[in-house]
């Protein structure tokens, strides 16, 4: 009984630190989140117009010469850049990325897969590790960009991008990321990058007329890039606000879980005493009644 008694008690004791470690962790991934919040709050609706401006440029200039990254090509190498976390402990947000990465291979290049010719970018050593694990071929150049999060490290790998969809090294370039709701949703989208997706033109919608200033093919030319590196740097944005909001969320449901094991515990450990204590009366009582016999 005393054995049974210490075991529930190293148990408790278990339990509680394993707490103390989810309610740091849970405030640690609160006060990240709210910087994280912060700045992919500021950006979307820049990064939002943006891409509003750049599709109807690419769709009222078709065919026009320095449009080389809406140029549509039949899809025989593709480029998949997936945004994941470096560290776990945020429940299935990398595991739900992955697997629609997976997804998407297996449903739309399943034909470019058999043949080796998709490559996958991972932004985030948990997608680096299970695919390279797994392996699927992918380039670890870019994996440690949390560790420096910033608009030139991000800058960087699309850069690479571009460069390799106008070198023709790659035929279609897609993000596969988390797109931030609140602390307990995010959203995961797979999202064309390259070539540049066009508006679809609705029937009698009158066409929409820039005025270009400098020349239209020097400011083509130079905006198309910007905002493409605008556009994948929302994208690292919006994964580590998911990131540090599933983190919390799942540090949350652990304290939560804990407080529960706690409580089934410390009835446990009352029952156990209570047995022993009962135990030991009925020994003392029967030891009396035995010497008066």
């Amino acid at each position: 009984m005393a054995g049974q008694l210490k075991e529930v008690r190293n148990r408790i004791k278990s339990v509680q630190n394993t707490q103390q470690i989810t309610k740091a962790m849970k405030m640690v991934s609160a006060a990240k989140l709210r910087k994280a919040q912060d700045g992919i709050v500021q950006m979307r609706p820049y990064a939002k117009k943006l891409q509003e401006l750049l599709s109807n440029i690419v769709s009222n200039s078709e065919g026009e010469a320095g449009m080389s990254l809406s140029t549509e090509r039949a899809e025989e190498k593709v480029l998949m850049i997936v945004i994941t976390s470096d560290r776990g402990l945020c429940g299935a947000y990398n595991a739900n990325i992955i697997k629609l990465a997976k997804l998407t291979i297996r449903e739309k290049y399943a034909t470019q897969f058999a043949k080796g010719n998709v490559t996958i970018w991972t932004i985030g050593k948990k997608g680096y590790e299970h695919f390279l694990k797994n392996k699927f071929n992918t380039d670890a150049t870019y994996k440690d960009i949390y560790l420096n999060l910033k608009f030139e490290t991000v800058q960087a790998c699309a850069q690479a991008a571009i460069k390799a969809f106008e070198n023709k090294e790659f035929d279609k370039v897609e993000l596969v990321y988390s797109e931030f709701k609140n602390a307990a949703t995010q959203r995961f989208v797979v999202e064309q990058y390259l070539p540049i997706a066009k508006i679809a033109k609705k029937e009698g919608a009158q066409k929409s007329d820039f005025i270009y200033e400098p020349e239209k093919q020097e400011l083509i030319q130079e905006l198309m890039p910007k905002i493409l590196n605008t556009q994948l740097y929302k994208a690292v944005l919006d994964g580590n606000a998911s990131e540090h909001g599933a983190r919390m969320t799942a540090m949350d449901k652990a304290t939560e879980n804990a407080n529960e094991m706690l409580k089934t515990l410390k009835i446990s450990y009352n029952r156990a005493r209570q047995a022993a204590i009962t135990t030991e009366l009925t020994e003392i009582v029967s030891g009396a009644a035995a010497l008066k016999g």
